[in-house]
C-alpha cells in the first residue's frame, strides 16, 4: 500500500516520540539510581568514620564484643535496604518500560488491522477469509503476548515477595547470632 509523504511524516514523529518516552524513562531510572547510590556512599563513609572513632575508642575485649554487637547489625539493616531500594527502583523503572512497550503494541495492532480493513475494501472478492486468517492470528499473538504480560507481572510479584523474605530472614539470623 502507497504512503503519502504526510502519512510518512507522520509515523516518523510517532515513532520519534516513542524513542523520546523510552529515553525519558531511561535517564529518569538512572538518575533515581544514581541518587541512592550516592545517598548510600555518603551515609556508608559518615558510618564508617564514626565506626572508626568507636573501635578506636574500645580498652578492652568486653567493649569490642558490645561494640561489635552494636555495629553489626545496623550494617546489615542498612545493607538489606539498600537492596530492596535498588529492587524496588529496577522494579518501578521497568514496569514504566513495560508500560510504553504495552502501549507500542496496542498502537501496532490498532495499525495493523485498520491498515487490513482498507485492504479489504479495494481486494478482489474472496481475500475475506485471507483477511480474517490474518487477523485471527493478530488476536491469537495478543492474546499469547498478554499471557506472558501477566506471567511476567506474576513472576515479579513473586520475586519481590522473596526478596522481602530473604532479607527478614538474614536480619533474624543477624539478629540471634548477636545474641549469642
Amino acid at each position: 500500500m502507497y504512503q503519502t509523504p504526510e502519512q510518512l511524516i507522520a509515523m516518523n514523529k510517532a515513532n520519534m516520540e516513542s524513542v523520546m518516552r523510552f529515553a525519558g524513562v531511561a535517564i529518569e531510572g538512572t538518575e533515581r539510581m544514581i541518587e541512592l547510590q550516592m545517598k548510600a556512599a555518603k551515609s556508608a563513609f559518615a558510618e564508617g568514620i564514626e565506626s572508626a572513632k568507636a573501635l578506636a575508642a574500645v580498652k578492652d575485649f568486653q567493649q569490642f564484643a558490645a561494640l561489635k554487637d552494636t555495629l553489626a547489625q545496623p550494617s546489615l539493616d542498612k545493607a538489606t535496604a539498600y537492596a530492596k531500594s535498588v529492587y524496588d527502583l529496577t522494579s518501578e523503572t521497568q514496569a514504566e518500560f513495560g508500560k510504553l512497550v504495552e502501549a507500542q503494541v496496542s498502537d501496532f495492532n490498532k495499525e495493523v488491522v485498520t491498515t487490513l480493513d482498507k485492504m479489504v475494501k479495494s481486494a478482489p472478492a474472496g481475500s475475506e477469509v485471507g483477511v480474517a486468517a490474518v487477523k485471527s492470528a493478530i488476536a491469537a499473538v495478543n492474546s499469547a503476548y498478554d499471557n506472558l504480560t501477566k506471567v511476567g507481572k506474576q513472576f515479579a510479584q513473586a520475586s519481590q515477595a522473596n526478596l522481602e523474605a530473604a532479607a527478614t530472614q538474614a536480619t533474624a539470623t543477624v539478629k540471634k547470632a548477636s545474641k549469642k
